[in-house]
């Protein structure tokens, strides 16, 4: 079917409009909640089925429930943006439930219709549209995800599973105003492997990571970047990032999609953006040796991180167990810089939408 109807089921118990105001204030990132989910079930007799909006609250799971022994999760992450105009819109949602899809037939979950899944976000930000903060920087982050809710033990796939869309008012990723943060460098740990699930969006991927961030946290970094031992120390992603460099001459060079890197819907924006800057886009393998270089011999003009949370990051230092390579200071005209700008201006209507890549939510 192209349609599904949502029932809706709404809370008598929302926030209030004082405390709302009062959290939009310092929203945070991932801290506070919206009033209502939205939800479609799965079975394999039924396939999906019994959509609906209801109040925001604990999952009600079996103790054998499936995702809690075998890890059958996947989820996503796009945002929703108040524009000047009163209406919300939000960013390529399409792309999401394609790559939701994929992510589900690696983990052998069911695929959900791409339609259904802007529905369900749609259905959610339209109950709790109020949410939408309108800050400079701010948006309401929206986190769709899939488990295994089938009572088994056993190993095979689920036969019963449940989509939600959850919302949280979101403001600087990383905290205060924008800057370039020092990120750490894992030599002991490694997020993926190939053949494995490094390009799924699932909660294991970023369990895997969970050691290697507290290691970057001691040292004073928000992020930690991974390496592939076994093809020269490539670089590889960030924790929860992807990585890009300007390289002398206009070239913009970012790790190839190898099977164990996100397809990341912020990194394919800014490849679009850097094409229509003129730059030199390159995806291929870069190597920890080649960063070195690059740095000592004055090539290298920036380092930026990017990804739907954080937009785009500069970075400032690299650390590691060998010490500390210090990176060039850039400034807000710099190539991160502008892709950043037109690529917020877009989100927030103050720049032309020539891809067509928003839809409006309410």
């Amino acid at each position: 079917m192209s349609t599904v109807e949502f029932a809706q089921h709404l809370s008598d118990h929302r926030v209030s409009e004082q405390e709302r105001t009062k959290i939009l204030q310092n929203p945070g990132f991932g801290n506070f909640f919206t009033d209502h989910t939205a939800v479609i079930d799965w079975s394999a007799d039924a396939g999906w089925h019994n959509a609906r909006v209801e109040p925001y609250g604990p999952i009600s799971l079996d103790p054998a429930a499936s995702v809690l022994h075998y890890g059958q999760e996947v989820f996503e992450g796009l945002k929703a943006y108040r524009h000047e105009d009163g209406s919300v819109r939000t960013f390529r949602p399409g792309k999401n439930g394609e790559r939701i899809n994929a992510s589900a037939r690696r983990l052998a979950l069911p695929e959900l219709p791409v339609e259904h899944f802007v529905e369900a976000v749609r259905q959610l930000v339209a109950v709790d549209q109020d949410w939408v903060p309108s800050g400079d920087g701010e948006a309401l982050y929206l986190r769709p995800f899939m488990i295994a809710t089938e009572a088994f033990l056993g190993v095979r796939p689920a036969r019963e599973v449940s989509f939600r869309v959850i919302a949280s008012p979101a403001g600087n990723y990383f905290g205060g105003e924008l800057h370039a943060v020092p990120i750490w460098l894992s030599q002991n740990f490694a997020r993926a492997g190939h053949g494995g699930t490094g390009e799924a969006k699932c909660g294991g991927n970023y369990a895997a990571s969970l050691a290697a961030q507290m290691e970057a946290e001691a040292h004073g970094c928000p992020q930690v970047l991974f390496l592939d031992p076994t093809d020269d120390f490539s670089v590889e992603e960030l924790g929860g990032m992807n990585v890009f460099f300007v390289l002398e001459g206009g070239t913009l060079v970012t790790p190839r999609l190898n099977g164990n890197i996100l397809h990341g819907i912020t990194r394919d924006s800014v490849l679009q953006l850097a094409r229509e800057m003129d730059l030199t886009v390159e995806e291929r393998k870069f190597t920890l040796d080649e960063w070195r270089e690059a740095v000592a011999n004055g090539t290298l003009k920036e380092a930026f991180a990017c990804g739907t949370a954080a937009v785009i990051t500069p970075i400032a230092e690299l650390r590691s167990a060998e010490g500390t390579m210090v990176l060039p200071e850039t400034t807000s005209d710099s190539v991160w810089g502008s892709i950043r700008a037109k690529l917020l201006g877009v989100q927030r209507g103050t720049v032309e939408d020539t891809h067509g890549w928003l839809t409006r939510l309410v």
